[in-house]
């Protein structure tokens, strides 16, 4: 049988990679193996294991950044809290698309959310005796754990799938009554069902987190790209969903890489409401010398991690937020083609056997964004993987991101329409060979 993509290729780069099993590879494993695919086979893959943005960089970020450039800013070192008006501008952007008032002392710049992230597993798991575990709510970026097994931290997991809606209390109640939980972390909208919690949901997770004193840090890497709803416009609801409305314990973890198209400058905001920032802890002081969450943040962690954020990055990201707060930039409908392709995407699969894992989003039709997630009958989540590599497609398990379910995780960024004909080619070619006629 004959497949797009030469066979003997694909097995030999999985040995040279070592993968012998697809769910024990992870995003960069799949990137690897691809690359080296693609560069003895000649064939250009159809690529959804990583998610990278695939739209050009804001032009407001660019300018703002070029201009911060030609005033000197790369000769000086940035202050570890961040340059006053992109910590200014992010308050305002803040409480712009979210409705949430939130001090610009707690806007903190970090390389990426990535580090925002790190920096905040650190804080967050020291900060109060016995409590030393994370939960996380998946499925979800999968690197999070690893910072969590980098760190030597604990952490806890669970599928939220089966635990929506009204039934989600009783699961929290269920893993934070144990008392050692120190936080709470999920994405929304989420990577990679791309499931939108609603506010019953967060709501509930806001008074569990106060009940519990844990901390929520949500992940907003793809701000407002809720396509269902209009969210792009300043100061007029809606806004996007947040826990922030239902508990003062959290930290929001704002990225600049998806909805501003900003990935390679590696910038967002690391933003702790005003009642944690000042929060004392004595495990603080007695693990990092100082007491203040902020400060112990700040001065303690992003200090030792990385000495404070990339300058010029800053000011790009300024320029990016300033030109959203006054309406001059509608960040959203520049994002908006994810969710056409995804729509357009879904499509195909489905017209050739595959389908959805996480098809709907509670009483609502399931959004279409930069993620979407596929299964094949009668194969694996591993098994399709790999199958897939035979035909120049490439994903990662769901298993990887935390997801009890079979199937794999397919990112629309990297898919310029350019490709959808190839990409409904081997799909056709793929239904073909494995299809199972009853």
């Amino acid at each position: 049988m004959k497949t797009p993509i030469n066979s003997e290729i694909v097995d030999s780069k999985l040995a040279v990679c070592e993968i012998d099993k697809m769910e024990d590879a992870t995003i960069r494993d799949v990137v690897r193996v691809v690359n080296m695919i693609e560069e003895e086979s000649g064939e250009k893959f159809i690529r959804m294991e990583m998610g990278v943005p695939g739209l050009a960089a804001s032009k407001f970020g660019i300018e703002a950044e070029k201009e911060a450039l030609d005033h000197g800013v790369a000769a000086a070192y940035p202050m570890l809290e961040g340059v006053k008006p992109l910590k200014e501008e992010g308050s305002k952007f803040i409480k712009n698309f979210m409705g949430v008032d939130l001090d610009a002392e707690g806007v903190i710049p970090t390389v990426g959310s990535m580090q925002g992230g790190y920096a905040s597993f650190m804080a967050v798991c020291s900060a109060t005796e016995g409590k030393d575990t994370m939960l996380f709510i998946d499925p979800g970026f999968p690197v999070q754990k690893t910072q969590m097994d980098v760190l030597g931290m604990k952490y806890e997991t669970f599928d939220i799938y089966n635990h929506r809606g009204d039934k989600l209390e009783e699961k929290l109640e269920s893993i934070m009554s144990k008392g050692n939980i120190a936080g709470i972390l999920y994405s929304n909208p989420n990577n990679p069902a791309w499931i939108c919690m609603n506010e019953d949901e967060l709501k509930t997770i806001g008074e569990i987190a106060t009940k519990y004193d844990a901390i929520v840090l949500e992940d907003l890497a793809y701000f407002a790209m809720d396509f269902r709803t209009d969210l792009s416009k300043p100061g007029v609801g809606p806004y996007q969903p947040t826990v922030a409305k239902y508990t003062d314990n959290y930290i929001l973890m704002i990225s600049s890489s998806k909805a501003f198209s900003y990935a390679g400058q590696r910038i967002g905001l690391l933003c702790v409401s005003d009642k944690l920032f000042h929060r004392r802890y004595e495990n603080l002081k007695s693990r990092f010398g100082a007491e203040e969450f902020g400060y112990t943040m700040i001065y303690r962690i992003i200090y030792t991690l990385s000495s404070g954020t990339s300058h010029s990055a800053q000011y790009g990201l300024h320029g990016m937020l300033k030109a959203a707060n006054e309406g001059k930039f509608n960040f959203v409908e520049d994002v908006r083609e994810y969710g056409e392709r995804a729509k357009i995407m879904k499509k195909m699969f489905i017209d050739n056997g595959f389908e959805l894992v996480y098809s709907n989003d509670l009483d609502m039709p399931l959004a279409d964004g930069f993620y979407f997630t596929i299964a094949y009958p009668g194969l694996t989540g591993p098994d399709l993987n790999k199958k897939l590599l035979y035909y120049g497609i490439s994903a990662i398990c769901l298993n990887e991101t935390g997801s009890l379910k079979e199937g794999l995780r397919a990112c629309v960024s990297q898919v310029g329409r350019e490709r959808f004909e190839d990409l409904e080619y081997r799909l056709k070619e793929f239904h073909k060979h494995n299809q199972v006629i009853a």
